[in-house]
């Protein structure tokens, strides 16, 4: 185990350093062991909001700003169906549909796109 070699180790070597430094963080770095869909970096993250940051032009011209909140809401629902393996705009023209239709607003959580 790690620990085991810090004894051997000059207390302020680089490698000391780095054991000391991952000891610390265990239980946070043996979540990417634990569950393997945890990505190691943000890559997928940064990736999944490029659109909306290159769209964050089109909220200058939301109007209002209750504009730009709604078109944030938007995207980021749009967004949240791309992650999650859904094609967004059948997504939404069938989520309208539904909610036009009568669907209780006590319950439009169940119509997230998520799986």
């Amino acid at each position: 185990m790690l620990s085991g070699k810090l004894p051997f180790l000059p207390t302020r070597s680089k490698l000391a350093e780095a054991i000391r430094y991952t000891l610390n963080r265990w239980d946070d770095l043996k979540r990417f062991i634990d569950d393997g869909r945890i990505d190691l970096d943000t890559n997928p993250v940064e990736r999944a909001i490029r659109p909306v940051a290159l769209g964050r032009k089109n909220a200058l011209f939301a109007g209002s700003e209750g504009g730009a909140d709604r078109w944030a809401i938007a995207a980021s629902l749009i967004e949240t169906a791309k992650l999650n393996g859904i094609e967004p705009f059948q997504w939404l023209r069938d989520t309208l549909e539904t909610m036009v239709a009568g669907f209780p607003a006590s319950r439009l959580g169940e119509l997230l796109p998520v799986r």
